[in-house]
């Protein structure tokens, strides 16, 4: 069964999640505080975290990197900031999704169920499935199949099976959803991907901000080691999109 690490320091709405998702089949453990929370993360190893900010012993930005230094378990932030550049940042630091509060239970199952396909690695429970309507326990949903071959473009070699890329036989550190971003374009290379296209087929969220994209798409540039003035990878076509290329 998918396990869930709740971090949420109120008490009434600890409660309110912990039931929620357990009558929805999740296995759930909670912790008030950031510190908790790492222990549970490295002890338990729970497939998810839904991690609240205003902790009281750590700011749950802090927290959240803190975990991503341990695990790249999905995070789902759950909070109660709005302001786009925050959200930016904490996509940026490693968060997976976010909920602005207040929200559903229903919402805050549908979310995970998604972190989880992204995931490419753990089952959605039935129980949950049959609420939100996606694939249950036995199966994945999205994510690469057992044995997909390599894709290839020039040096750089990504592999969906081991989600691991090479760029001339080093190994690139990318996050989750760098790793997800850097495969799409991959799959597409030589085509021309626009912004509204890689928010429904890599964060399956068109209503983020394109803003999320650009600073996605900034870190894999660095860490193909190019600039978008100075591009060999990774080409910027105006007012279109991008696209992953061979170098000439």
């Amino acid at each position: 069964m998918t396990s869930v690490l709740v971090v949420e320091d109120d008490p009434i709405i600890r409660t309110y999640l912990i039931d929620e998702l357990t009558a929805h089949g999740l296995v759930v453990r909670s912790s008030p505080d950031a510190l908790g929370a790492l222990r549970e993360v490295t002890q338990w190893q729970p497939d998810a975290v839904v991690l609240d900010l205003g902790l009281p012993d750590l700011d749950g930005a802090d927290a959240l990197r803190m975990i991503r230094g341990l695990s790249q378990v999905p995070v789902l932030v759950a909070t109660a900031r709005s302001d786009d550049r925050e959200i930016i940042k904490l996509l940026n630091a490693g968060a997976d999704d976010y909920l602005v509060k207040p929200f559903s239970a229903g919402q805050l199952v549908a979310r995970l169920a998604a972190v989880l396909r992204r995931s490419a690695v753990h089952a959605v429970p039935a129980s949950a499935a049959a609420a939100i309507g996606v694939p249950g326990a036995g199966g994945t949903d999205g994510g690469a199949a057992v044995g997909t071959a390599p894709l290839v473009v020039g040096e750089l070699r990504v592999d969906p099976t081991a989600r691991s890329a090479h760029l001339e036989g080093r190994e690139l550190a990318l996050t989750r959803r760098e790793f997800d971003l850097l495969e799409f374009l991959a799959r597409n290379a030589g085509r021309v991907v626009s912004k509204r296209q890689l928010l429904a087929e890599v964060w399956r969220l068109p209503y983020v901000d394109e803003q999320t994209v650009d600073v996605h798409l900034s870190c894999l540039r660095r860490k193909l080691g190019e600039r978008a003035s100075m591009p060999r990878y990774l080409h910027t076509v105006r007012g279109v999109g991008v696209k992953l290329v061979s170098p000439r």
